[in-house]
């Protein structure tokens, strides 16, 4: 399958496209950053180093948080844990194997994937490998987890179910993809009874998780363009599903919709191109589009409570919210604080001139955030 380099990196499309060939105007000349009167002072309580970071591909390996720890990987397989109220390690452990996805943490267990389709189970306590598993191709989104299962998307576009205790395979699911797609697989949302994963075709499928057959399919976005890279439709974010049944879904070159999960009535939607997970506080939508915008959606019926174009072009992480503030990271290495109010900038801190390509963590106040070299640092946000 011919795919492009991870967009959700700090480069843009038309610099990935580019290849080798050199220096190009990139899609969307990054603003410079401008004095601004900081109502938010940012602290670092403490920072540590992660191994050699992820790598000149900027691998996705966004940190993992569950409770006093926090856990982090490089892209040649070092694991850590870290205690979140100072950064002492708790134990690290070296894999055979390099680390290509996100890391998620759930109960006792810690579940990340490597560029060679493998799956890995880590004891959180101790860091001792509970079990390892092949799937089809290479994993760059973070595992996600039910009460039972292991859900797996990759490259490829299969769906991988793993049972969580032993990690035996229970069914794959696969969707047809087009030739061209950006290198980044949508992580799925799952629930007990089903799990909701976007695709590269520009469609989400819903998928019994019981037998791994397709439920039912919705499509997001529409390929309209003349050429095969206008007609990019990526499903690259993370579905956003709500305790009330609310489902919101972002796409490249498409549109932001709200569905209702049950049915897959379209609540509402609006034309917007964006590869990254959205956030949602209250009944408030946040999305960065592809030019690295920040806007602010209502949630119930999708109009436009505002829009902060202070960092456009800058290559924006998925954003996250931390008392009060929306956090994004951008390509030169600055974390920013956002008013979720009004999309005032507040405040700023920068980790590291490597830059920031993975989604700052929240514990809803301090922020951790990583960047691409290794850098790891603790904020805190005062008042």
């Amino acid at each position: 399958m011919k795919t492009l380099n991870v967009i959700a990196a700090s480069v843009t499309l038309s610099a990935l496209l580019a290849g080798c060939a050199g220096d190009v105007e990139p899609q969307y000349p990054p603003k410079e950053l401008t004095d601004i009167s900081a109502s938010t002072r940012v602290e670092t309580r403490w920072s540590e180093g992660v191994g050699d970071g992820l790598g000149e591909a900027t691998y996705p390996i966004e940190p993992a948080l569950a409770g006093t720890r926090l856990f982090a990987a490089d892209k040649d397989g070092l694991v850590e844990a870290f205690k979140t109220s100072n950064g002492d390690t708790l134990w690290e452990i070296e894999l055979d194997t390099p680390v290509s996805s996100g890391l998620t943490a759930v109960d006792d267990d810690l579940y990340l994937a490597t560029r060679n389709g493998r799956v890995i189970a880590i004891d959180q306590a101790t860091g001792d490998v509970q079990w390892r598993t092949r799937v089809p191709s290479e994993v760059l989104a973070a595992p996600q987890a039910n009460t039972q299962q292991l859900i797996v998307q990759a490259v490829d576009g299969t769906i991988t179910a793993l049972d969580r205790a032993s990690g035996q395979q229970q069914w794959v699911f696969s969707a047809n993809l087009p030739a061209l797609t950006l290198r980044s697989a949508g992580t799925p949302t799952v629930i007990d009874q089903v799990t909701f994963a976007g695709f590269s075709n520009g469609r989400l499928s819903i998928i019994d998780n019981r037998s791994g057959q397709q439920i039912s399919e919705r499509t997001i976005a529409v390929a309209t363009g003349m050429n095969e890279i206008d007609r990019l439709v990526d499903i690259a974010g993370q579905p956003v599903l709500t305790p009330d049944g609310r489902l919101y879904v972002t796409s490249y070159n498409g549109r932001l919709v709200a569905l209702n999960a049950q049915s897959g009535q379209t609540l509402w939607s609006t034309e917007l191109s964006s590869y990254l997970t959205p956030v949602l506080v209250g009944d408030t939508l946040y999305v960065v589009d592809e030019a690295s915008r920040l806007i602010a959606f209502d949630a119930t019926n999708g109009n436009e409570l505002w829009r902060m174009e202070d960092l456009y072009g800058r290559s924006l992480t998925a954003p996250n919210f931390a008392d009060g503030r929306i956090v994004v990271g951008d390509a030169e290495g600055y974390v920013h604080f956002i008013d979720a109010n009004n999309g005032r900038l507040v405040g700023r801190t920068r980790i590291d001139k490597s830059g920031i390509s993975v989604r700052p963590l929240t514990d809803g106040k301090r922020v951790y955030a990583l960047a691409n070299d290794g850098s790891l640092e603790a904020l805190d946000l005062n008042p």
